[in-house]
């Protein structure tokens, strides 16, 4: 039985940061970036080690492993006895244009929607659940209006997405605040050394006007940053599964071996701060003032060591070093902001200006 755990974790010694303005703390995470399967026991040894280290935010989905992922995440938190309110629990649901139908799960009792993903966790609710991918064969209202029920209803405390453009993002929360419903408060975003545009351009002025905040994932892009393919690909790596043909494609391309020499740059800056490549990727990730926090993958105890150990060097990260690792990616994307028209925000502050007087949803 395997687990694709994903854990959130906050910086212990760091001030709290928020999903999202006047929103939930989290802490600043660490989970799997890329599909792993674990036993229960590795599991536990992982979730014990992140527990121990100031994790707090642990986040599965309803596909993972064919919802084994979460079944066996509620056992350990079970078997711990960890306190409901020391942990902050996501999950992802994606439901492929059947909003009405999600809809009608969440009032039945049978395994199915966010309902059966808390029977499965052995959890009365979930902090925070996403709806992973947009639906384009759904009204955007249908969907803010399935998310504010399920926070209605006592089974999420609060709604996020997943995969979604800012465009996106930022209809939810017009279309909440023109029915008094409840807007998404952060989105997750694949944000690492080569995939930077989205949470470095389009998501920044959604952070700045309503508060959404990024929890990012893969920051060492699936294993491509630890610097284990430089030399091809090992054949005990993911990229020499069948499954993960898509990886391997990408790792010996041109464009890879480019990323592999940009690596090995970083590799120097690395040293230079008496750290790892995967430890320095993870750092820089949490450097971003927009993001809340940031999705580390761990198949072992020692590879989690490592990657929690991105805490400490986050302080290393000055304006000069970071400048040096702009330099040596050569990506940096120049436009701060992606201008969102001005009708969609003259309704977001015409809404505004009616929830601060009707609700406020805290």
């Amino acid at each position: 039985m395997g687990l694709h755990s994903r854990r959130i974790v906050r910086v212990p010694k760091l001030t709290p940061v928020n999903c999202r303005k006047q929103q939930q703390r989290a802490r600043i995470l660490g989970n799997p970036d890329c599909e792993y399967h674990v036993w229960d026991l590795v599991a536990e040894q992982l979730m014990t080690i992140a527990y121990e280290n100031g994790v707090n935010l642990f986040d599965t989905a309803e596909v993972y492993s064919a919802g084994k992922a979460e079944i066996i995440l509620g056992n350990i938190i079970k078997k711990k006895c960890w306190r409901r309110s020391s942990l902050v629990i996501t999950t992802k649901l994606y439901w492929g244009g059947k909003v009405i139908e999600f809809l009608t799960q969440a009032r039945s009792s049978d395994n199915k929607g966010l309902r059966g993903s808390l029977q499965r966790l052995q959890l009365e609710y979930v902090d925070v659940v996403f709806a992973n991918r947009p639906d384009n064969n759904t009204p955007m209202e249908e969907i803010v209006r399935a998310m504010t029920h399920a926070i209605n209803q006592g089974m999420s405390m609060y709604w996020g997405t997943s995969r979604w453009t800012a465009m996106e993002i930022m209809e939810a929360y017009s279309v909440a605040r023109q029915f008094n419903l409840i807007p998404p408060v952060c989105e997750q975003a694949e944000y690492h050394f080569f995939q930077r545009d989205k949470v470095e351009v389009q998501l920044p002025e959604l952070y700045h006007k309503i508060g959404v905040g990024v929890v990012s994932w893969s920051p060492l892009a699936c294993g491509i940053i630890t610097g284990k393919y430089e030399n091809g690909v090992p054949e005990s790596s993911r990229a020499a599964m069948k499954s993960y043909q898509w990886l391997k494609d990408k790792v010996v391309s041109e464009d890879g071996r480019k990323q592999q020499a940009k690596l090995k740059e970083l590799s120097h800056i690395a040293e230079k701060l008496s750290c790892t490549l995967p430890q320095l990727a993870v750092a820089w990730c949490l450097r971003n003032e927009g993001v809340s926090s940031v999705l580390l993958g761990s198949s072992n105890p020692a590879q989690l060591t490592e990657n929690l150990g991105a805490i400490q060097v986050l302080p290393k990260i000055t304006p000069h070093i970071a400048s040096e690792i702009d330099k040596i990616l050569g990506n940096r994307p120049h436009n701060r902001y992606v201008p969102i028209p001005e009708n969609l925000l003259f309704c977001c502050w015409i809404c505004n200006l009616h929830s601060d007087i009707a609700l406020c949803f805290i």
